[in-house]
């Protein structure tokens, strides 16, 4: 191994899969302080309209978003286990191939949510007194898709072959970047919500090309030559046969976060604004899960790759526990400062009041929500992507028949939204774990 790469296959479970988690949980931290900046500036500078607008197109722009996070998966999945297996010519092909697969989906993506930017936003009854804003905003997103499918396959690639740092170094600076082009372009240049949204892509641009450069520079796996650089229709199908399940589930997961900020805006502006603003908060909230599955992903296609099973269990086991006490510690925190944490994107104090509830209640979920990432990441990384896709069409009906159900109730009448997301993450929670204790995942890596 170069000083670049780590092998997990070896050595304590815990203290492998935490060490990788923790780069990753400041890089993600890191990537939505993006959008935490957005919010903030967007909302004490431009006012409950702005933040509405923006807060509107987000389900819209995570669809695509999501959709080159899946592709990159799948990639990291194969690299992860091939490495883990020593097979590194293989490797190489990976990744070469993948970045062909990548930058077509992703040059796909930005031309039809640029395009149809409009025709999406009247779809989710945008309200007219946002709209305009929305439509810019989503565009100007939606242009810098390519850069987020980079950044997202760069990322992939380096994780799968143990590197969880490299990746944060660069992200930090992009984040650093991205506050200064926020207060440059929306405050001092008065750019409104476009302002914002160029400040994000700009930075991920830097991101993306940053991390590739380097790549290229000090990891030996990108040292291609000219026969592994060739396209290979074989592995190319292989990277999309394990990307497009992850993709498809992040899709799914996506239209029905549509649905959702849909009902939403039925409410009107207050909820919409309300419901922005509780978004941004549970996806920060969200990120030690989301890094935690990445490192059980990685830490299981490894380990999956040299055919040691019983080491996946045990890392399934110990981070669930240290899932749990995160859980706990975070329905604490909302039940005592839920609405001065709303305070600090909006000053409208209807919406604090909303916001703050809504916090509380989706908190009671969250063993559920990191029961969903923890399990996922281990049958993600197996190869078990089948399930993925079943996994997201259960987040769909969930979302889409809880959301038409409880909305229709005068008494729940705008908690629906929240509620929804709740009893969500309860069913997929469940159905993830029971696809785990099946013992299906074992079945499918390189070695089965």
């Amino acid at each position: 191994m170069d000083k670049y790469t780590k092998s997990m296959t070896e050595g304590s479970e815990f203290r492998i899969i935490i060490g990788f988690t923790l780069p990753l949980l400041l890089g993600n931290l890191f990537q939505q302080f993006y959008n935490i900046v957005d919010s903030v500036i967007v909302g004490q500078y431009l006012g409950k309209n702005a933040l509405a607008a923006v807060g509107a197109t987000g389900s819209m722009t995570f669809l695509f978003y999501t959709l080159c996070l899946g592709l990159g998966a799948g990639t990291g999945i194969l690299i992860s286990q091939h490495f883990g297996a020593g097979n590194d010519q293989t490797v190489k092909k990976l990744i070469a191939n993948s970045a062909y697969v990548i930058l077509f989906f992703g040059i796909i993506l930005t031309v039809v949510g640029i395009t149809l930017a409009p025709v999406m936003l009247h779809l989710l009854e945008t309200p007219d007194t946002i709209f305009g804003d929305a439509v810019g905003y989503m565009r100007i997103a939606c242009a810098g898709t390519v850069a987020v499918a980079a950044y997202n396959w760069i990322n992939s690639v380096m994780r799968a072959l143990g590197n969880s740092t490299v990746p944060l170094i660069f992200l930090i600076v992009a984040s650093v970047l991205n506050v200064g082009l926020d207060l440059l372009f929306v405050i001092v240049f008065g750019m409104g919500v476009w302002g914002a949204a160029l400040a994000t892509i700009l930075a991920q641009a830097v991101s993306a090309v940053s991390c590739i450069i380097f790549a290229f520079v000090k990891f030996p796996q990108f040292r291609i030559g000219r026969e592994n650089a060739r396209f290979d229709k074989k592995i190319a199908l292989n990277c999309i046969s394990k990307g497009v399940p992850i993709a498809l589930q992040n899709a799914f997961i996506s239209v029905s976060m549509i649905y959702l900020q849909r009902t939403a805006n039925l409410f009107g502006d207050t909820v919409i604004a309300s419901y922005a603003t509780t978004m941004r908060v549970e996806q920060l909230i969200q990120q030690p899960f989301i890094s935690l599955s990445t490192a059980v992903s990685t830490f299981t296609g490894q380990n999956i790759g040299a055919g040691r099973i019983d080491r996946c269990i045990r890392g399934l086991r110990r981070s669930m526990a240290a899932m749990a006490v995160f859980s706990v510690a975070m329905l604490g925190v909302f039940m005592l400062i839920s609405e001065q944490i709303v305070s600090v994107f909006v000053s409208d104090s209807e919406v604090i009041s909303i916001g703050g509830t809504a916090l509380k209640l989706s908190a009671c979920f969250y063993l559920f929500l990191g029961t969903i990432h923890t399990t996922r990441g281990l049958l993600n990384g197996a190869g078990d992507v089948g399930y993925a896709m079943i996994n997201g069409i259960v987040e769909v009906i969930g979302r889409i028949g809880f959301a038409t159900i409880l909305s229709m109730i005068p008494a729940i009448g705008c908690w629906a939204v929240w509620a929804t997301s709740g009893l969500t993450w309860f069913i997929t929670g469940l159905m993830s774990y029971l696809r785990y204790r099946s013992g299906k995942w074992k079945t499918h890596g390189i070695n089965a």
